[in-house]
């Protein structure tokens, strides 16, 4: 499956990222700890290249801990990126990255410094930007797309830091990717096949965390047998069923990927960097 969601903004935003990039001092780049390698767009490191940048793993609350630090080592070793771990709403945490981020630039102290936060959908950056400012000025939810246009916000210390769209690319690939965003909430609902989206968590968490899943579903005497076997139980037991009694597996997957999400099977990262090193074994 390859996933086409390009909403016009996201056109208006690549030419506006290009403009402004370089006007900034540094980047801070939003990815998912659930997914790093998904989250991460191949365009911000291409308009980078010769801007001080920072990775921030946000959400970093609702992912495994332990496969998170071996993301930050991935970064630091593999990638020679500086990279930070946050809970967005966590304000000693986003400072912590924001002043890291700062001491890395070379720079006059009499004027400003400029900071972008830049990221794809739904990973937080609108959080991320209210909690430095200790105030709500960026709208958040829990849906891709919310930020528009690009928002200055100036805060202590001369800073002023700039919030923007996120923006994914036109063509999601592998499938493996456009999977693994799908399911993390980074793609609208309205470009998905729920019951297809479905089946890939419910695989994902069967085979990463099958006892998370046998917590969180208690009516689960034993782990299914395969990711359609779990969403039929899921449809059974939570009354995601049509008329005449079939299951609606629609509803049941919809059940599966919104608890995915949120984090009530508990701590779950989408993928680690070993499966990076499997990908390129295979191409």
């Amino acid at each position: 499956m390859s996933i086409q969601w390009y909403p016009g903004h996201m056109l208006e935003t690549k030419k506006l990222l290009k403009d402004s990039i370089s006007k900034v001092d540094a980047v801070l780049e939003i990815l998912d700890a659930r997914l790093p390698n998904a989250s991460e767009n191949p365009l911000v490191a291409n308009l980078c290249k010769d801007t001080a940048r920072i990775k921030i793993l946000n959400k970093s609350d609702l992912a495994d801990p332990r496969v998170t630090d071996m993301w930050l080592s991935y970064f630091e070793h593999q990638r020679k990126l500086p990279a930070f771990a946050v809970c967005g709403s966590e304000k000693n945490q986003a400072e912590k990255a924001l002043n890291y981020c700062i001491s890395r630039i070379t720079r006059n102290r009499a004027r400003k410094v400029k900071v972008m936060v830049v990221g794809i959908p739904n990973t937080g950056k609108s959080t991320i930007l209210n909690t430095l400012a200790g105030k709500k000025i960026a709208k958040t939810g829990n849906v891709p797309a919310i930020t528009r246009h690009k928002q200055r916000t100036s805060l202590k210390n001369n800073i002023d830091i700039y919030d923007t769209p996120g923006i994914l690319w036109p063509v999601i690939e592998p499938k493996e990717r456009a999977f693994v965003l799908a399911a993390s909430g980074a793609i609208s609902d309205t470009a998905l096949d729920y019951h297809e989206i479905g089946l890939f968590a419910a695989g994902l968490v069967l085979k990463k965390y099958p006892n998370l899943l046998l917590a969180r579903y208690a009516f689960l005497n034993e782990l299914p047998k395969d990711e359609s076997d779990l969403i039929e139980k899921i449809g059974l037991a939570r009354g995601c069923l049509k008329k005449g009694g079939g299951i609606n597996y629609q509803k049941a997957a919809e059940i599966l990927i919104r608890d995915l999400r949120s984090g009530k099977i508990g701590n779950i990262s989408f993928e680690t960097p070993k499966d990076i090193e499997s990908a390129n074994e295979i191409i």
